[in-house]
C-alpha cells in the first residue's frame, strides 16, 4: 500500500513531530507531578471537577440514549433547565465526542485524552500555519518545535488544562490564521469559511479572542505584501466575508448561547487591575504560576528566536521590526484597561484576568518563526537577542512568583538553545542541534506543567475523580429511579455542583454559566444554598420542596471525604423515599399568587398551596449568655465564636434551621448531629437544614468560623400531618400520566379539572404551552386549564434557535453563492455567446 502524498510531506511530518512532542511533555510533566491518572493527585481543580467532568459525563449518557432529556432540554440539572447553551458552551468541540468511546467510570481518563489530543492538534495547526506563512525548506523541523512550544505555553498548561473548552481556541487561533491567508491570496474560501465555523462552534469566547490576533496578523501580512492598495483592500475584504459567512453559520448555535447568558443569574464582576511588570516578565520564564498575571511561558528558545528578529540582517528590515512591533502592541494591549475589555468582549472575566494570553504567545511564535524561516540567525543576532532575553530575565527577579527552579532551568535552556543554533549555523551536527533544542523545549515545559498541577491544588479547589463514593451513589440512584412518576435527587451530600449530570437523577443542583436567572431566585426564596455567587445552585433538601417539585426518592451518602472542611462520616448509603405528587399539578384560579416574601418558610407554604409551619420567636445569645445584637431589623449579627439560638416548636414538629449567612456548624440539643452550614455572602449561601425533632422548647448550638449574621426567623417547625393532607389534595388534583421528552411535557389531567396546571420546573424563557408562551406560578410553568381540557402539551425551544437556524441558512445560502456563483456566471455568459 503506498502511503498518501500528504503523509510524505515535510509539513505534514513536521506537523505530526510537534503533536507528539506536545503530547509527551504534557504526559511527563503530569507523570512527575503524580497527577491523575499517573498518581494519586486528583487533577480535577475547579471547574473541571465541578463542571467540565459532569457535562462530559451528561454527553456520554447522551451519546448513549441514557439521559434524561436531549440537545434542547435537560431534566437532571435545576429541576429542567435549557441544554443548549451549555451544550455550546462547554461540549460543542468535535473533540469532545471522543468521551463517548470510553467506559462510563473513565469519564475523567476520558476528558483528559481529550485535552491531550486537543493539545497536540493546536500543535500540529501552528506548525502547519507556520510553514504556510513561509515555507522555510530544510528547517520545518525547526517550526515542530515552535508549533509545541506554542501548544505547551504556560496559559495551555496551567490554565487551560483545566478548562479543556479553551484550548479549542489554542486550536482556532493558527486555523483563523490560515483562514486569513487563503482570504488574502483568494484561496480555498469555502474551506476557510467552514474554519471559522469550526472555532467559533467549538468556543465562542476563544474564537472571539482568536479572531482578533489573527485579524492583527492578517494586517501585518497586508502591509507586508508586495502589491497595489487596491489588491490588499480586496484581500481584507475577503477575509471580513468569510468571516462574517462562518459566524454566520455558526448562528444555530451562537445565538442560544447568547441569550442563554442574557437570562443568566448575575455573576460576578469586578475592575480590571494590570498585572505587575515584573511578574508579567516572570511568567515568561519556566516554573512559575499566578492566577492574576498573564502566563506567557513559551520555552526559552522560542523566546530566543522572537529576540533576535530584530537583529537578524538575513530578513528584511521592515520584517525585523514589525512583527516586534506587533508583539509589542499586543503584550502593552494586555495591561491597559480600554484593550483589555476588548479582548474579552467588553466584560472582565471573574477568574483569570488574561485569557487572551494564548494569542499573544502565538504571536511571539510567528515572530520567531519569521527570524528562522529565509535563514539561521548568525552570532550578531544570537548575542543581540540573548541579551535581550537576559535582560527581561533579569526584569522578574523582584516578582515572588520566581521559584528556585525557575532561573536554573532558564539559563540551562538559554545555554542549550544557542548552542543549537550555533551547531545548526555551522551546517554539522545537526543531529545534536534538533536534540538540544528539543530537549530544551520539553524539559522546560515539563516542568513548568509539573509546578503548574502542584500549584493548583494548593490554590484551588479540587475534587476527586470517579471512585467507590460515585459508584455507590450511581447504583443508590439508579435503584430507586421513577422518571417521569417521580424525581430522584442524588442528595446534598455532594461530591461535585453538578451530581445530577454525574450520577444521575433529576436533582436541583446545577453549576453553569448559564443557570437561568429564574431559577436562582426561586431556590433562594425557597431557601436553597449556593455557591460561585448564585451560580452553582444546591439540592433542596427539604419535604416541603421535594412536595412541590416532585421528589420521590431522595439518595443520602456520606459526607465527601476529599473536601478538606468535611469531618469523618462513615454513614451508609441510604435512600428516603416520599409520596409526592405528580410532576404536573392543577392548582385552584382564585387569582394570582402571592409574590414571594422574605422568609423561605412561608413561601413554600405559597408554592405549596398550605400552611405547614409554625414560626417561634426565637433568642440568640452567645457562650456568655449576652444577647446578641441586630444587624438590621431582619437578623442578629454574629463574630466567630459559640451562641444558641432559643424557640419553641410543637412537640412531633421537625425543626428546620434557616441561617444563609453562617459558616460553621448547628446542632439540635446536646445529643444532635452537627449540620455543616457554608455561608458566606454573597459569595456563598447556606441552604435551609433540618436539625431533628421538636419537643416544645429547643435549643440550636451554633458554632460560627467567621462573621455573619442569622434570621430573626431562622427557625421552622414543620407539620408533618399538615404536610401529608396538603399532599393528598395535589395528588387528586395532579395529572394521571405525565410523559416527557428532550424538548417538552405531555400531561393527562383528571376530569373536570379547573384552575391552573402548574409543572415542577422553573419557568425559564422559551417555554410555551399551546403554542404561547407559557405563564408564571411563583417561577414554575404553568398554564390555564378548563372548559373540559384533558391535557396539557408544553414544549421548550431554547430562545435564540429559530433566529439562528434562519441566520445559518441565509449564510449556507451565501457561502454556495460565493463557492459556485462565478462558475454558473461564466456558464450562463458562455451560452449566451454561444
Amino acid at each position: 500500500m503506498r502511503t498518501p502524498p500528504i503523509l510524505r510531506s515535510p509539513r505534514a511530518t513536521a506537523a505530526a513531530l510537534a503533536a507528539v512532542l506536545t503530547v509527551v511533555t504534557v504526559c511527563v510533566g503530569d507523570a512527575v507531578a503524580r497527577s491523575y491518572p499517573f498518581g494519586p493527585r486528583t487533577r480535577s481543580v475547579n471547574d473541571l471537577g465541578n463542571q467540565f467532568v459532569p457535562f462530559h459525563a451528561h454527553l456520554w449518557d447522551l451519546l448513549h440514549g441514557r439521559g434524561d432529556g436531549g440537545l434542547l432540554l435537560n431534566w437532571q440539572s435545576g429541576f429542567g433547565t435549557s441544554f443548549l447553551p451549555d451544550l455550546g458552551t462547554y461540549l460543542s468541540s468535535p473533540f469532545a465526542l471522543l468521551v463517548g468511546v470510553f467506559p462510563r467510570d473513565r469519564i475523567d481518563l476520558a476528558v483528559y485524552v481529550v485535552t491531550l489530543v486537543k493539545t497536540g492538534v493546536a500543535a500540529a495547526a501552528m506548525t502547519w500555519l507556520l510553514t504556510a506563512l513561509r515555507r522555510g525548506r530544510g528547517r520545518e523541523w525547526a517550526a515542530a518545535v515552535l508549533g509545541a512550544s506554542y501548544a505547551l505555553c504556560g496559559w495551555s498548561v496551567a490554565e487551560a488544562a483545566y478548562n479543556p473548552m479553551w484550548l479549542d481556541g489554542l486550536i482556532a487561533f493558527p486555523l483563523l490564521c490560515l483562514a486569513g491567508e487563503w482570504a488574502r491570496t483568494a484561496r480555498r474560501p469555502v474551506l476557510g469559511t467552514l474554519l471559522v465555523t469550526l472555532a467559533w462552534v467549538s468556543n465562542f469566547y476563544t474564537a472571539y479572542m482568536a479572531t482578533l490576533g489573527a485579524a492583527l496578523v492578517l494586517v501585518v501580512r497586508l502591509l507586508l505584501e508586495d502589491g497595489a492598495s487596491r489588491e490588499r483592500l480586496r484581500g481584507l475584504v475577503r477575509a471580513v466575508r468569510t468571516v462574517v459567512l462562518g459566524i454566520g453559520l455558526a448562528a444555530p448555535v451562537l445565538l442560544p448561547v447568547f441569550l442563554g447568558t442574557k437570562h443568566a443569574y448575575p455573576g460576578w464582576t469586578r475592575e480590571f487591575a494590570p498585572a505587575a511588570w515584573p511578574d508579567a516578565a516572570a511568567r515568561l520564564l519556566p516554573a512559575t504560576y499566578g492566577f492574576f498575571s498573564p502566563a506567557v511561558f513559551l520555552g526559552t528558545g522560542a523566546l530566543l528566536l522572537a529576540c533576535v528578529l530584530a537583529f537578524h540582517r538575513g530578513v528584511p528590515r521592515v520584517e525585523r521590526w514589525v512583527w516586534p512591533g506587533l508583539v509589542a502592541v499586543v503584550a502593552l494591549s494586555m495591561q491597559w484597561g480600554p484593550t483589555h475589555l476588548l479582548w474579552h468582549a467588553f466584560a472582565t472575566p471573574n477568574g483569570s484576568p488574561f485569557r487572551q494570553t494564548f494569542v499573544f504567545s502565538g504571536i511571539v511564535v510567528i515572530a520567531a518563526w519569521t527570524s528562522v524561516a529565509r535563514g539561521w540567525p548568525d552570532r550578531r543576532a544570537l548575542l543581540g537577542g540573548g541579551g535581550v532575553l537576559v535582560l527581561i530575565a533579569a526584569s522578574a527577579a523582584p516578582s515572588a512568583l520566581v521559584t528556585r527552579w525557575t532561573y536554573p532551568l532558564f539559563a540551562a535552556g538559554l545555554v542549550a538553545a544557542l548552542c543549537a543554533l550555533a551547531l545548526v549555523r555551522g551546517g554539522r551536527f545537526l543531529a545534536l542541534a534538533v536534540l538540544l533544542l528539543v530537549g530544551a523545549q520539553a524539559g522546560q515545559a515539563a516542568a513548568t506543567t509539573a509546578y503548574a498541577d502542584r500549584q493548583r491544588l494548593k490554590q484551588l479547589d479540587d475534587y476527586a475523580p470517579w471512585g467507590e463514593r460515585q459508584r455507590l451513589q450511581a447504583d443508590a440512584v439508579a435503584g430507586a429511579d421513577g422518571w417521569p412518576r417521580y424525581r430522584t435527587d442524588p442528595g446534598l451530600e455532594q461530591s461535585t455542583a453538578n451530581d445530577p449530570l454525574t450520577v444521575g437523577g433529576q436533582g436541583g443542583a446545577y453549576y453553569s454559566s448559564h443557570t437561568p436567572d429564574v431559577t436562582t431566585r426561586t431556590f433562594l426564596a425557597l431557601g436553597g444554598g449556593f455557591t460561585s455567587r448564585g451560580r452553582a445552585l444546591q439540592s433542596l433538601d427539604n419535604p416541603v420542596t421535594d412536595a412541590v417539585f416532585s421528589v420521590g426518592a431522595r439518595v443520602h451518602v456520606p459526607r465527601d471525604p476529599h473536601q478538606v472542611w468535611n469531618r469523618p462520616d462513615d454513614r451508609p448509603v441510604t435512600v428516603t423515599r416520599s409520596d409526592v405528587p405528580s410532576l404536573v399539578t392543577v392548582r385552584p384560579s382564585a387569582g394570582p399568587a402571592q409574590p414571594f416574601g422574605r422568609s423561605p418558610f412561608r413561601n413554600q407554604e405559597e408554592l405549596l398551596g398550605a400552611p405547614v409551619y409554625t414560626l417561634p420567636r426565637t433568642v440568640l445569645r452567645s457562650a456568655d449568655g449576652a444577647a446578641a445584637t441586630d444587624r438590621n431589623a431582619y437578623a442578629y449579627e454574629v463574630r466567630s465564636g459559640t451562641y444558641t439560638l432559643s424557640a419553641s416548636c410543637p412537640a412531633g414538629s421537625e425543626v428546620f434551621l434557616w441561617a444563609p449567612d453562617l459558616f460553621g456548624t448547628a446542632r439540635l440539643g446536646a445529643a444532635g448531629e452537627p449540620a455543616d452550614l457554608r455561608g458566606d455572602l454573597p459569595a456563598r449561601r447556606a441552604g435551609m437544614l433540618p436539625l431533628g425533632p421538636g419537643t416544645g422548647r429547643i435549643a440550636v448550638t451554633l458554632r460560627a468560623e467567621r462573621d455573619g449574621t442569622v434570621p430573626h426567623e431562622a427557625v421552622g417547625c414543620l407539620d408533618p400531618g399538615r404536610l401529608a393532607a396538603a399532599v393528598a389534595g395535589l395528588k387528586r388534583t395532579g395529572a394521571t400520566r405525565v410523559t416527557v421528552s428532550g424538548s417538552g411535557v405531555h400531561a393527562e389531567l383528571p376530569p373536570g379539572a379547573e384552575g391552573v396546571a402548574v409543572l415542577a420546573a422553573p419557568r425559564i424563557a422559551g417555554w410555551s404551552c399551546d403554542g404561547r408562551p407559557a405563564g408564571s406560578y411563583l417561577g414554575l410553568v404553568a398554564v390555564p386549564v378548563g372548559g373540559g381540557r384533558t391535557a396539557v402539551d408544553c414544549s421548550f425551544r431554547p430562545p435564540g434557535l429559530r433566529a439562528g437556524t434562519l441566520t445559518g441558512a441565509a449564510a449556507l445560502v451565501a457561502l454556495l453563492a460565493t463557492a459556485f456563483g462565478p462558475a454558473a456566471l461564466t456558464r450562463i455568459r458562455r451560452r449566451r455567446r454561444g
